[in-house]
């Protein structure tokens, strides 16, 4: 097993640890509802926003050291986008949730989560379409802009939406800065499938015109 390889595993290992800490604060809501001062961060949530962007940095490393060193492996394409759809997808259903130990903290419009799994869950079809008929297909530079938005707006979320809450605190509900980060990611995401879609569709057995 190369370095990026090793360095997917380790992805996975923080998003096992990362379900798993979020599910065991769950269980005593009480004893883990901590707020760091006037932030209205939870201590829980800063703890999962830290495991969650350290993985999420290793979603860049990885890639970046597999095409530096010339060391694409199988297992690495297999690994990295299960790590990836893993952390983005737990982190937006758990941001999607109300918690009863904050409820005035940001979250994930159920509509936003829909499309941005729901893309997800389209391009992947298309792919294993593809993949059965011996082609592959490379992601889009629009899809690795979703992942960096989604990426980014997952970990201020999992901060209540700091350091923007110092002034955007008190603005109605949906309309926080961060809030357009999730709608701007979700944007991204539905548009970047669309056009994967339509780059692809000799996949599905759609000719192009001409």
């Amino acid at each position: 097993m190369n370095l990026p390889t090793k360095i997917t595993v380790s992805r996975l290992v923080l998003v096992l640890l990362l379900i798993l800490g979020l599910f065991l604060a769950s269980l005593f809501p009480e004893a883990m509802s901590y707020t760091l001062g006037d932030s209205g961060i939870l201590l829980t949530n800063l703890v999962a926003g830290i495991v969650f962007l350290v993985a999420s940095l290793t979603d860049f490393l990885d890639g970046y050291l597999a095409r530096k060193r010339n060391e694409v492996t199988d297992l690495g394409k297999f690994l990295d986008p299960i790590a990836d759809k893993v952390l983005v997808d737990s982190a937006l259903i758990y941001l999607a949730i109300p918690n009863p130990m904050q409820p005035g903290a940001l979250r994930i419009h159920f509509l936003c989560l829909i499309l941005m799994i729901g893309r997800d869950l389209v391009v992947d079809a298309l792919r294993q379409v593809a993949a059965s008929k011996g082609v592959v297909l490379a992601a889009n530079w629009m899809g690795k802009a979703k992942t960096v938005l989604q990426m980014a707006a997952i970990t201020l979320l999992f901060l209540n939406g700091w350091p923007f809450s110092y002034f955007d605190g008190a603005w109605p509900a949906w309309l926080h800065v961060t809030d357009f980060l999730v709608y701007l990611a979700t944007a991204v995401s539905v548009l970047s499938g669309a056009v994967y879609l339509w780059q692809n569709r000799r996949a599905l057995g759609v000719r192009k015109e001409g």
